[in-house]
């Protein structure tokens, strides 16, 4: 009884110095992160050092956040950057850490409860286009708001929802219904929809939410034919060339109204595309399918596109976007939160469909210098 009771006190005494002998390798990899060159902590963290640093400030303000008693707020932030950014496991960043994976787990799921309640701030508003308004990309769509479409993000499920989250391509993933500005900021974000579920129906469903989607009534947004052309969902023609590829350099130019707005849609548009693009080579748990809870994959996807809209607001250039083709942006005025009527319902009316002709029989008449 004296050797067992011996021993146990011995590991008692040995293992707070274990604890402090793993500092210094802590500090030094936590300062090879963020403390070096903006280069390191963009290729490892997606951000630059700067915006690393605001955005801890922002957790300690304005959450409940705070220092452990052995791990700071900046590596907690690291830890949990490290997994969104290259889909690392547990035992990965607590290896490099030189963290416990209980560590590991509670921060990460931490950080994750503390950025969502960020997600009032860091969602935006989008700016209407004004007549004012000088993007030849935008110009000919006034009060457009910006654009809207879903995106497969792949998840792991159990063998009994397998069949509810299968696509059309036969991949187990979540459809992820997102509005975007002009600016490839996020306006509104609804994950955990099936892979099954089509779009037209989330679409519904987010417009029906208590606290979701809300269009001013006048204004809209720019959406593919899989959405019905209604009151604040502007679709293009069906049946009429549409896509980038087919108004390339050698295409022919556009014959008649309906080629000529289905051009200036799809290039407006695109900026979706764009948005989702720069996503998903940003964060590398958007690529793969992660082993967390369907729960916690959702609480993540939603967590990478409010930091998507933190770091463009904070950083002067996105090194993800500059890989893209780059595309001309304006500002032009914030729309103002007065109390306005919102679209309630996506169905398709003669009213907006004589609007869409109204579009593109104007864009048709400044194209060929023709009065209205």
């Amino acid at each position: 009884m004296r050797d067992y009771r011996s021993l146990r006190q011995r590991r008692l005494n040995v293992r707070p110095y274990r604890i402090l002998e793993r500092v210094p390798a802590q500090v030094a990899h936590l300062t090879r992160l963020v403390g070096l060159t903006d280069v390191d902590c963009i290729n490892n963290l997606r951000m630059d050092r700067n915006t690393f640093g605001r955005l801890c400030i922002l957790l300690r303000e304005r959450t409940s956040l705070i220092d452990g008693r052995w791990v700071t707020v900046e590596e907690q932030v690291a830890m949990f950057l490290c997994v969104l950014a290259h889909h690392s496991k547990n035992r990965i960043v607590g290896f490099n850490f030189r963290r416990s994976l209980q560590t590991i787990s509670h921060y990460i799921h931490s950080i994750l409860s503390s950025i969502l309640q960020l997600h009032g701030d860091l969602l935006v508003t989008p700016e209407p286009v004004n007549d004012g308004c000088t993007d030849p990309r935008w110009k000919c769509f006034p009060g457009c708001l910006g654009a809207l479409d879903g995106t497969y993000i792949n998840v792991t499920v159990s063998n009994g929802d397998k069949a509810r989250y299968r696509t059309r391509k036969g991949q187990i993933s979540t459809n992820v219904l997102a509005v975007c500005d002009r600016k490839l900021r996020f306006v509104y974000v609804l994950s955990g929809w099936e892979g099954s579920a089509g779009d037209s129906r989330i679409l519904r469903d987010a417009i029906n939410r208590p606290n979701g989607l809300k269009v001013p009534k006048g204004s809209y947004y720019l959406c593919d034919n899989g959405y019905a052309n209604s009151e604040g969902f502007l679709t293009p023609y069906k049946g009429v060339r549409y896509h980038l590829k087919e108004w390339g350099p050698n295409a022919i130019r556009p014959q008649n109204p309906t080629e000529l707005f289905n051009m200036r849609h799809t290039k407006a548009r695109n900026v979706i595309e764009r948005a989702f693009g720069v996503m998903k080579m940003r964060w590398g748990i958007l690529r793969s399918p992660s082993y967390y809870p369907i729960q916690i994959q959702n609480r993540l996807i939603m967590t990478c596109f409010l930091l998507h809209n933190f770091i463009r607001g904070q950083m002067d250039s996105d090194p993800f976007e500059m890989q893209l083709e780059p595309e001309n942006l304006s500002g032009d005025d914030v729309l103002e939160n007065a109390e306005v009527d919102f679209v309630e319902s996506v169905d398709p009316t003669a009213e907006w469909n004589q609007k869409r002709d109204n579009l593109a029989i104007s864009m048709w008449n400044q194209e060929h210098g023709v009065e209205a």
